[in-house]
């Protein structure tokens, strides 16, 4: 089955750790790869000490996208595609039965994956076990494919103050 949460609002990412430590909890066994992210949001260091989940992260996304030059997004884009090559993997071996693909859509939209790859990955998984997307826009083709479809709708954030993101709440 294939779940994506979706939206400008906060809570994506944090659905998705959610639905990975149950599925933990539950004896399943999960791969949790982050895209577009370097490993050091506060979840992470949970995650990483439970015995049923893989990790994986890219450590060359060290700044927001906009930010990046072709030579680190051409990085960003190599280590995202291992990531997929790994996830496809475990599904093949069966070593999974939960895949979290955090920050997918956004990666995915902005051609930082080997599209061609994803696509295959998306064809072919949800029938072999549970697949969550987390990120901003999905396709309406995704939007079709998806077996739970859940928006993250904002209606208030204290950044709209001024506020910036805090460890332990937003990050």
């Amino acid at each position: 089955m294939l779940h994506i949460y979706y939206g400008n609002g906060k809570g994506k990412t944090t659905a998705a750790v959610g639905l990975a430590v149950r599925a933990c909890g539950a004896g399943m066994k999960a791969a949790f790869l982050q895209f577009l992210k370097n490993g050091s949001s506060s979840e992470i260091n949970v995650l990483r000490s439970l015995e049923n989940i893989t990790v994986m992260c890219c450590e060359e996304c060290n700044k927001f996208t906009f930010q990046m030059n072709d030579a680190e997004k051409q990085n960003v884009e190599r280590c995202h595609t291992e990531m997929l090559k790994k996830a496809s993997s475990m599904l093949e071996n069966g070593a999974v039965q939960l895949i979290v693909l955090d920050e997918f859509l956004d990666a995915y939209n902005k051609k930082l994956i080997d599209t061609e790859l994803a696509d295959d990955f998306i064809n072919n998984c949800s029938d072999k076990c549970e697949i969550v997307m987390t990120g901003r826009m999905p396709s309406e083709w995704l939007k079709n494919q998806a077996d739970y479809l859940t928006e993250m709708t904002a209606v208030k954030h204290p950044y709209e103050k001024g506020i910036t993101a805090r460890k332990g709440i937003e990050y």
